[in-house]
């Protein structure tokens, strides 16, 4: 289930990130690896998440995923392995939460971006999102929360 979209403005955020580049069937393969690296090197680094984890992606064709798995921080972290320090821009973005399995996010991104153009927003390629609540917080699916954010151009 979607809740209503609206628009809002962000704040800059530090994060900690692993950058990928890959082709969309191997999404499955790379996700849980990915922010368990994340989390090991900001733990050990004794930086402490500002947030829950998110994905943003730049580029997603059905050919390749060019995106960032990432966890918010409130100090820089030290550059370890494939885990680099950076920043989620601010930007004025579309956000709507998504209730349900990440089985349904395709369908709720398509009805988001509906509500997007249907209100005269022009949507920027890239998006993220947001996991507030998962499997790690809950076995029931139904309790899960994913944050759609998608940047406003103009």
């Amino acid at each position: 289930m979607l809740e209503t979209p609206h628009v809002t403005a962000t704040e800059p955020k530090l994060i900690a990130s692993i950058h990928l580049t890959i082709p969309p069937s191997e999404i499955q393969n790379v996700m849980g690896p990915g922010i368990q690296e994340v989390m090991a090197t900001v733990t050990a680094q004794g930086v402490a998440p500002a947030g829950p984890w998110f994905t943003h992606f730049f580029k997603l064709t059905d050919e390749v995923l060019d995106f960032e798995i990432a966890v918010p921080v409130t100090v820089p972290v030290a550059p370890a392995g494939r885990v680099q320090p950076g920043e989620l821009p601010a930007a004025t973005v579309a956000r709507a939460v998504y209730r349900g399995p990440y089985e349904g996010l395709v369908d709720a991104w398509g009805e988001f971006d509906a509500w997007v153009a249907a209100n005269g927003h022009k949507p920027s390629e890239e998006l993220w999102e947001v996991y507030a609540v998962g499997p790690e917080s809950s076995s029931d699916p139904a309790d899960w929360r994913t944050e759609l954010n998608r940047p406003l151009l103009g």
